[in-house]
């Protein structure tokens, strides 16, 4: 279980102030470590982000305004207080141009302290939600939960149950539009992650020449264009989940950087030395065979096995179209206008049913809601289909009904059960009477 308490790192040369603010600014909320020198201070930093250091403005080992400039530019994420003796305001004052975002005096007035400290954990706080809502995904082009009772969704949410748990890596596949981002969602929901944000990306989005930068971030000067230190996807996804969309899209030479960092936990920014440790779940989702694309070179070997502990694969919409009528239930659901239901006639269900769903999720859950704009009077007729999908389903040698699609996964379900019909009406969402009156009349006693 990931620490809820934010981090503060207290930096003075003199023992009882360190063991005071240790011990006065201590909270359920708040973590206080504490380093008695800038090299010790330079130690700690690297082993892990602080929101808020409290520097003392004389220490024998630094220039503190020049080691305020350090923490600053390394961390421009962290806030920095600084505390000074009665004749070092001009300093002071100067260090609040050079970044600090408050100063207190000695002797402390320790409820002060603690209320600055408090406010600079806000700022970083607000700040760090504003980036990471940048970076997380709505839900808009798919069903925000699995919805289906087919063999194949009852076996992935079986896979989901069991891994999200855990902290292994986890390979979606699956084809565009299958609904790889809500398996993702669906892992992180039911993970101990859960009460931070997922971290989203599409590798695809990555511009080749920043790719390093954006997983990894960069500290001022160390490329043409940088100028200030910035953190990537791997400092905001720290104690949460980062979600690799499109991981084969990744540039091959940025490969071995995001390998090191599932193998080690640790990562350096562009341009920086140091080591930073982070603790991240990574999840990724792909629609190439990536074992392909390792034979042809265009994929790193060992990070294709270190990705691909726990495979989950996605099947295609029309391998289990039993699933379509509670798809097309879920949209109409949650695509119409309050207080306007939709509902669609037999004959455009059965188009529905005859078309193969090249784009598979997405592309039903844009036909639906096209239809429903389309639509008299919340009636959803073949006229409100796209032409196309029409003429495709009618063209189909399928022979489909929703009797026929019903039958069909009521037959499966008494087999994976080995006809125990209680829990096969358990698993349909029945009663077993309703399941009986529907085995007399598909015809399936035997």
């Amino acid at each position: 279980m990931k620490n809820d308490k934010y981090p503060v790192l207290v930096i003075d040369d003199e023992e009882p102030i360190r063991r005071l603010l240790k011990k006065e600014l201590d909270s359920p909320e708040r973590e206080i470590f504490v380093a008695a020198s800038a090299q010790h201070a330079r130690d700690m930093l690297r082993q892990r982000l602080y929101d808020v250091v409290i520097l003392d403005l004389r220490l024998p080992d630094t220039d503190n305004l020049d080691f305020l400039i350090e923490i600053r530019e390394s961390l421009p994420n962290t806030e920095v207080v600084m505390i000074t003796g009665q004749g070092d305001i001009d300093s002071a004052v100067e260090a609040m141009k050079l970044g600090a975002c408050d100063f207190i005096p000695k002797p402390f007035n320790l409820d002060r302290l603690d209320l600055v400290v408090e406010k600079a954990h806000q700022r970083v706080r607000l700040a760090r939600e504003n980036r990471i809502l940048k970076h997380s995904s709505g839900k808009e082009t798919s069903p925000t939960k699995l919805v289906g009772k087919s063999k194949a969704i009852k076996n992935i949410q079986f896979l989901i149950d069991k891994v999200a748990p855990t902290n292994v890596p986890v390979l979606i596949t699956g084809e565009s539009g299958a609904g790889k981002d809500v398996v993702a969602h669906a892992i992180h929901d039911r993970s101990t992650r859960s009460g931070n944000p997922i971290i989203i990306k599409n590798c695809a989005s990555l511009q080749k020449e920043l790719a390093r930068s954006e997983l990894f971030g960069h500290v001022k000067g160390s490329f043409t264009g940088a100028s200030e230190s910035q953190e990537g996807l791997m400092a905001y996804a720290h104690e949460s989940t980062l979600f690799l969309d499109e991981i084969g899209e990744l540039p091959l030479e940025v490969q071995a950087s995001l390998l090191r960092v599932l193998e080690t936990q640790t990562y350096r920014r562009v341009g920086e030395k140091d080591e930073r440790r982070v603790d991240i779940r990574f999840l990724f989702a792909t629609n190439r065979n990536l074992a392909e694309e390792v034979e042809a070179g265009r994929f790193h070997e060992a990070l294709y096995h270190r990705i691909n502990v726990f495979n989950i694969s996605i099947p295609d919409l029309c391998e289990r179209k039993e699933d379509l009528p509670l798809l097309v239930d879920y949209f109409l659901t949650t695509l119409s206008p309050e207080g306007r239901p939709h509902r669609i006639v037999d004959s455009a269900m059965q188009s529905i049913l005859r078309y193969d769903w090249p784009g598979n999720i997405r592309e039903l859950r844009n036909v639906i809601e096209r239809s429903m704009i389309l639509s008299e009077n919340g009636i959803i007729t073949e006229n409100a289909l796209p032409r196309e999908l029409v003429l495709a389903s009618e063209n189909s040698e399928d022979d489909i009904s929703l009797d026929s699609v019903e039958k069909k996964h009521i037959l499966r379900m008494l087999e994976f059960f080995e006809g125990n019909r209680r829990k096969t009406a358990e698993a349909l969402g029945i009663s077993r009477k309703t399941l009986y009156r529907k085995i007399n009349r598909y015809g399936l006693e035997e």
